[in-house]
């Protein structure tokens, strides 16, 4: 009689243990659908823009109709075109452009560098280089003037609509690599600058290493070499033989490295939205970035496609020297392989590619 007290009592663990898993199990699975409700519920929707300034054509968000086609030019589906922008720490301008094309259906990215002596005649601008855009735009509208006024200007050079912008302050790539613990980077090349008035100390051999947050920012930086000449013949001081389109080549490749250790740590994504705030301005709505991050924790950046737009940097306008103007029929053929938002090429009568004197 004694020992049946004892066999219930072995035999009433197991079964508490089975309903405390399964209460528990139960509460994970309904946090689990109460924060993918929450994502769903506080994702939205981007907006996508006009035509160009320069277009009379209609574009319409939604293909596939006869009366979207009869309109002229229509958008593909779940398209949008991003500025990807950077401010100089030294002047001020941006001294990176990039235009960025995302097609969430096909999974499929476009990264476009402009470069930042790119040629360009606007209404009213007494600058022919378009990193000058920003910060002296002629919008009078601060913050957002200068932004707005680049954004309009790249819209118009490419003749496509650019829905959203991204201003960078390029601190963010120290905290974002140190966030994921560094990140692994082939130098190009031989780098040697020294600006004791900036307290710029750059210094690497070409090859694959291991990059903190600061050598990581200091690599995209560079640009010349301050260690003597008999580097390159026809300019001592260029870190690129291609001068400042090599340095453009090495950001497109930092940023494709750094977004792959990110999208590969999305535990992460608390931290990133934090870091984001402070070194980030865009009109995009954090409902927008999260309604984004849904695809692009799935994309494989073998579908990543990048390019910088083709021209001569020697060209002179209207006493504006070292001006880059763009090879239109080149650069046609990477709006339409890259960026192209439309179901139709884009064609030389839409863009605006200012050629020198």
């Amino acid at each position: 009689m004694s020992s049946s007290p004892r066999k219930k009592k072995r035999s009433s663990g197991p079964r508490r243990l089975a309903k405390v898993l399964y209460r528990t199990l139960v509460v994970l699975s309904a946090g689990v659908v109460i924060l993918w409700a929450g994502w769903k519920l506080a994702s939205r929707r981007p907006s996508t823009a006009d035509l160009p300034p320069q277009s009379s054509s209609a574009v319409t968000d939604a293909p596939g109709t006869e009366e979207n086609e009869s309109q002229g030019l229509t958008r593909k589906d779940g398209t949008w075109t991003f500025l990807l922008a950077a401010e100089d720490q030294v002047s001020g301008s941006t001294d990176t452009i990039m235009v960025c094309t995302y097609d969430t259906v096909n999974q499929k990215i476009g990264l476009v560098s402009v470069p930042r002596d790119t040629l360009v005649d606007r209404d009213g601008w007494k600058y022919h280089k378009i990193n000058a855009a920003y910060p002296n735009g002629n919008i009078a509208n601060p913050p957002d003037g200068g932004i707005l006024d680049l954004k309009d200007a790249v819209s118009e050079v490419l003749g496509i609509p650019i829905d959203h912008y991204v201003l960078v302050d390029t601190e963010i790539f120290v905290e974002v690599v140190d966030e994921v613990g560094g990140v692994d980077f082939d130098v190009p090349v031989h780098m040697s600058y020294d600006a004791p008035d900036q307290d710029l100390h750059i210094h690497f051999e070409p090859g694959l290493q291991h990059l903190t947050g600061q050598q990581a920012l200091e690599v995209v930086r560079c640009r010349k070499n301050s260690d003597g000449p008999g580097r390159y013949p026809h300019n001592i001081y260029d870190a690129y033989p291609d001068a400042d389109i090599g340095r453009t080549r090495t950001q497109q490749n930092m940023v494709k490295a750094i977004a792959r250790k990110v999208l590969s740590n999305p535990q992460k994504l608390g931290s990133y939205i934090e870091i984001f705030s402070r070194y980030v301005k865009t009109d995009l709505s954090l409902g927008n970035l999260l309604w984004f991050a849904d695809p692009a924790l799935g994309f494989d950046f073998a579908d990543l496609t990048t390019a910088t737009l083709p021209g001569d940097g020697t060209a002179t306008y209207r006493g504006t020297e070292a001006c880059y103007a763009l090879d239109v029929e080149e650069s046609l053929k990477i709006i339409n392989s890259c960026l192209n938002p439309y179901t139709t090429d884009v064609t030389r009568d839409m863009v605006r590619m200012i050629q020198g004197d």
